[in-house]
């Protein structure tokens, strides 16, 4: 049997539900999982006829290739699932590897790409389906009029607090982050405290809510473009030497867009390598050249950084701002003389 954590967690009960304030607070067990049998079988099993929803996270030490996946959290509309990968071991984390990788299962994360470059190198796991919160914020800002800066991502803290979408402080959030400051094998310690089932069951409590809000603000086209750019966020990272053969194919722009004169950009990954000695050239002092090259192209860029790969840049849009993107990105590797 699972072991189960009653708390009070807020969740819509159908697909577009109620507002929180109408649906009020009710009771979720949350089951900390350490063998496979205590997963749900539609979860285990993928299927067309049974189709899911879920919300999904992951916890861990250093959270990358090289990092310790520690805790996969599964939210369903009646329960919580925190998969325990230190206690269940690579077993139980590669019996989820069919959901995590179906079609039938559409996984809700805030900010996938080193979620899914934990999995994939840690567990062969290739992370597909998803619908990326923070993406959608941003799609939905676009369609408003808004205009985003470079690097200007919302935290999971802010989408929470946003009154469009749930309204609420996620203080304890905070706690959590000067506990992993002060000791970063925090997600490790086993049995897992009531203060930490409390912290992993809150990154993903609300994530099923925030998508049916979401889901009513999103146009036709945005929903392609979430749908896209969630594949090209779960491969990101995991760069390998077969350019991501083994990947699933990006979802096409849909058959009624493409005779629109607005109809989007067909929307690609770019991954450039940095010869040692030049990624200084490419950021510039206090990061300057880089953000001028993100201000200029109309794609995001990302760096390796700490977590790595530190000799990467990987360039995510339309085709002609990415290479634009590189143009601009291999100009500035350029020896000068």
């Amino acid at each position: 049997m699972a072991s189960p954590h009653e708390i009070h967690v807020a969740l819509p009960h159908d697909p577009g539900g109620k507002s929180l304030e109408s649906d009020g607070h009710f009771s979720v067990p949350i089951h900390v999982v350490t063998q496979v049998s205590q997963l749900p079988i539609e979860f285990l099993e993928p299927s067309p006829e049974r189709q899911l929803v879920i919300g999904f996270d992951c916890e861990g030490v250093d959270l990358c290739r090289h990092g310790t996946l520690c805790i996969m959290q599964l939210a369903f509309p009646s329960a919580i699932y925190l998969v325990d990968a230190i206690e269940g071991g690579e077993a139980l984390v590669k019996a989820c590897k069919p959901a995590l990788e179906s079609n039938y299962i559409t996984k809700v994360i805030h900010d996938c790409k080193r979620d899914s470059e934990a999995l994939y190198f840690q567990f062969g796991i290739k992370l597909h389906n998803v619908v990326d919160t923070q993406i959608a914020y941003s799609l939905i800002k676009e369609q408003e009029g808004q205009i985003r800066a470079p690097d200007d991502y919302i935290s999971f803290v802010s989408l929470l607090a946003d009154p469009c979408y749930c309204g609420i402080s996620y203080a304890e959030k905070e706690e959590v982050r000067v506990l992993l400051r002060q000791d970063p094998n925090f997600w490790t310690y086993r049995p897992l405290s009531e203060m930490m089932v409390r912290a992993a069951a809150d990154d993903v409590r609300f994530l099923l809510f925030i998508y049916y809000k979401m889901l009513e603000k999103l146009s036709e086209q945005s929903l392609w473009y979430l749908a896209v750019r969630g594949a090209l966020y779960c491969r990101c990272f995991c760069v390998n030497d077969n350019q991501y053969a083994d990947w699933p194919s990006l979802p096409p722009v849909p058959d009624q867009m493409l005779g629109d004169p607005n109809a989007p950009e067909e929307e690609i990954l770019s991954v450039l390598d940095v010869p040692p000695g030049k990624m200084g050239r490419i950021i510039g002092k206090r990061g300057a050249t880089i953000l001028s090259i993100k201000e200029s192209c109309n794609a995001e860029i990302f760096m390796g950084g700490a977590k790595g790969p530190p000799d990467k840049v990987f360039i995510i849009g339309p085709i002609k701002q990415v290479r634009k993107a590189e143009a601009m990105l291999r100009g500035r590797m350029l020896d000068i003389f």
